[in-house]
This record gives structure tokens, C-alpha cells and sequence, in this order.
């Protein structure tokens, strides 16, 4: 169980500012609860016990700095375009954060390997964090996305001008090409969440 060495108060007004609601403790010693994701977070005098099968659905939002994670994703279209998903990982050093796989409807490859890292980015965000390495077996995202490579493509453009507006939001971020191995938890998402609607 870990243990956040932080002000009950300022606990609570973080995890308020996150949507997290907060409910009166079960007894005496605990002055209130949380409950988000797999996590439940107990506030004493002085400290914040988490609980749950997944911690860092708390930990991450109480602690100050949010911060370093490796963000994973991956798009799938059968038939670019075609049937499309979405799949994404966050990986700090406490294990896995988040991750999500889900159907984009008719899209081709391109625009589904954004359509991933836009959900990453957007759930790394409401996580708090401020330090993000990405990674992802789509070169074209990341070549875009370091001003390597330039698009014609309106909505490839569009995608590319939200994923930069998100990335403000950290302090340090970069993007790396990976082999598709190395990505193989985003990438089985995406599959998953394609195989699952048939």
C-alpha cells in the first residue's frame, strides 16, 4: 500500500480539480475517501494511504510533479481505410498507469495512429504527469511530430496541430520510432478493440 506524504487538504483539492469525488472517512481516524479507477485513497492527519488493485489511479493525481511515464500507441485500419482502433499505453516506474483499446470507426492507418496518441496524451494529462517518453512503430506520426516530415493530408495536419496543442501541457516530452515488438501491448489493444465489434 503506498503511502503519499501529503497534506490532506491539498490532496483533496487535487483530486476535486481532477473530477475524483471525495466522501467523508468510515471512521474517526480518516478524515476522507476517495475512489478512482482501482484505486481507493484514505486520508489521515498527515498522510494518504492508497489502496486497490491499480494505486497509481490515485497515486499519480496526489502527488506533486505528476511525474515520468513512457507512453505507448498504436493504430490499426483493416483495409486503409477501414474498420479502425485505437490503442495506447502509459508505463511509469509503479507499473502500468493506463491503457485503452477502442474501435475509431472507418479511418485509414495514418489517421488511426493519431487518433491513439491523441487518447494517450489527453489520459497522460489528466494523470498529472509532466514527463513523457512516447514511443510508437508509426514513423510517419513521428517524424510529423519532430517537423521531420511535412503533410498535405487536411486531417493528418489537424491531428498533427492537437498533438502538439497537448504536449504543452508537459514539461519535457520526446518521441521515438520503435519496432512494433517493442510496442506490442499498444498494438494488441488496437487488435483487440477491432476483433471485439465483429
Amino acid at each position: 500500500m503506498p503511502t503519499v506524504s501529503v497534506d490532506p487538504e491539498t490532496a483533496r483539492r487535487r483530486l476535486r480539480e481532477a473530477g475524483v469525488e471525495i466522501r467523508d472517512g468510515n471512521t474517526d481516524h480518516e478524515r476522507w475517501r476517495a475512489e478512482h479507477g482501482d484505486a481507493v485513497a484514505v486520508a489521515y492527519d498527515d498522510k494518504i494511504v492508497v489502496q486497490g488493485a491499480s494505486p497509481t489511479d490515485l497515486t499519480l493525481l496526489l502527488e506533486e510533479g505528476g511525474g515520468r511515464a513512457h507512453v505507448y500507441f498504436d493504430g490499426a485500419s483493416r483495409g486503409n481505410p477501414g474498420p479502425a482502433a485505437a490503442g495506447w499505453a502509459i508505463v511509469s516506474s509503479d507499473g502500468v498507469v493506463a491503457e485503452g483499446g477502442e474501435r475509431l470507426g472507418r479511418l485509414t492507418n495514418n489517421q488511426a495512429e493519431y487518433e491513439a496518441l491523441l487518447r494517450a496524451l489527453r489520459a497522460a494529462r489528466d494523470f498529472g504527469l509532466d514527463e513523457l517518453d512516447i514511443r510508437g512503430d508509426s514513423q510517419l506520426v513521428v517524424k510529423q511530430l519532430r517537423g521531420e516530415w511535412n503533410t498535405n493530408d487536411p486531417e493528418l495536419k489537424e491531428k498533427r496541430v492537437t498533438a502538439r496543442e497537448l504536449l504543452r501541457a508537459f514539461e519535457r516530452w520526446d518521441i521515438e520510432h520503435v519496432p512494433r515488438e517493442i510496442n506490442d501491448r499498444a498494438d494488441d489493444l488496437a487488435n483487440e478493440a477491432l476483433d471485439d465489434a465483429r
